[in-house]
């Protein structure tokens, strides 16, 4: 299934352009899922057709879907209760009626996910394409990186290894002296672990990649950086920038006052520099807000096509006689001195500008010492030395 995930700076038009993305997509033979996480209805303005969190057609091949976190906090709280009961009454505490939950911070991110799993298993029908619209930039990153962050912790919390001693957990506790964690405790992080893994395969899977949605400008021009920075530290693929809005040719000469001449030539500019670097497709101003099938279909973004290819993070022996390993880490537009490095075992922790990312070092380094770093050409090179007492020795 093709992916398209969709975001950009607040007030950009992303929801319109994803619907309409799904539209295009429609017409052209696919079956098109749209996902919005947006709260209000926004989707199914844009649309013409009022979404919900239950699927609904709005055409023959484009369902939408916008997936309600009150209800799934409360769904996932109440059945936490339930399972944690006799824990619970053996405390005495009250337990939590359904009406007097609401939502903690993080939850509409936590049901997106939800929403991106439960369509990757193909709960919600069989599609060729899946557009959703995420939050604005800076949180549409974090909640990518996510399931990545979140397994990651659950690993660190009950190492996996340790459920191998299920059978004697009972007589260790009785020796040690000290409670040892139950039996569904391990359970539950495993099946929340293959939630997130199935969340995390569909957002770094090879047909998904990241559609960026910005208004020419100069502003738009910073944000659509820093995005493209952040996707490539995370490893996500841009599939391009969709210039929205754009002013159409001027009428002739002198067909344009100072004001419209002025925002055209600064539009221009930035598209420049956007085709210079990324893919780029303008999307003109209609002149009014698009509402229904009619003025998405006349937007005419870019139909989803082949997704990118995979970030590609090597490691090369390029200096095998100094005994050097090198790792290229793509970082497009990385500013030096908003770069961070800190090795902790067998992860390295990569800082660069308002972005930061864990990840394990491949095998072959983790037997190495980190002796130097230098940026090059929007791509971060890491030199390891091989140590000694680690690294297998030949005659």
């Amino acid at each position: 299934m093709r992916t398209l995930l969709v975001t950009g700076p607040g007030g950009a038009g992303r929801t319109t352009l994803a619907a309409a993305t799904a539209v295009t997509a429609a017409r052209a033979g696919a079956r098109t899922l749209v996902v919005s996480a947006d709260p209000a209805d926004t989707l199914g303005a844009a649309l013409g057709t009022p979404t919900g969190p239950r699927p609904t057609a709005v055409t023959r091949h484009v369902t939408a879907l916008r997936p309600a976190p009150d209800d799934a906090f409360r769904d996932g709280l109440l059945a936490l209760q339930d399972h944690a009961r006799p824990a619970l009454d053996l405390l005495g505490a009250d337990r939590l009626d359904g009406e007097e939950l609401t939502p903690l911070p993080g939850a509409a991110e936590l049901t997106l996910l939800g929403a991106l799993r439960e369509a990757a298993d193909g709960a919600h029908g069989t599609y060729d394409t899946l557009v959703v619209d995420l939050p604005a930039t800076p949180r549409a990153l974090a909640l990518l990186a996510l399931p990545a962050q979140l397994r990651r912790y659950l690993r660190r919390l009950l190492p996996p290894e340790r459920q191998a001693a299920r059978a004697l957990r009972p007589v260790l506790g009785r020796l040690a002296g000290v409670p040892m964690p139950a039996a569904t405790l391990y359970e539950t992080a495993a099946r929340w672990d293959a939630r997130l893994a199935a969340a995390q395969a569909l957002i770094e899977g090879p047909d998904t990649s990241v559609r960026l949605v910005a208004e020419p400008g100069p502003a738009a021009a910073d944000a659509v950086a820093t995005a493209a920075l952040g996707l490539a530290l995370h490893g996500l693929r841009l599939d391009a920038v969709v210039a929205n809005r754009v002013l159409p040719a001027a009428d002739g000469p002198g067909g344009d006052g100072p004001w419209l001449a002025a925002l055209r030539a600064q539009q221009h500019k930035t598209l420049q520099e956007w085709e210079a670097t990324h893919p780029t497709h303008p999307v003109v101003h209609l002149g009014a807000e698009p509402r229904g099938l009619d003025d998405l279909a006349a937007l005419a973004p870019p139909a989803p096509g082949p997704a990118p290819a995979p970030v590609d993070w090597p490691v090369t022996d390029a200096r095998a006689e100094e005994s050097l390993l090198y790792w290229a880490v793509p970082l497009p537009g990385a500013v030096r001195d908003e770069l961070g490095l800190v090795r902790r075992g067998d992860e390295l922790v990569i800082t660069a500008g308002p972005f930061r990312r864990i990840v394990p070092l491949p095998s072959a380094l983790r037997r190495c010492t980190v002796s130097g770093a230098g940026l090059r050409d929007g791509v971060l090179h890491l030199r390891f030395t091989p140590d000694p007492d680690l690294w297998p020795r030949t005659r």
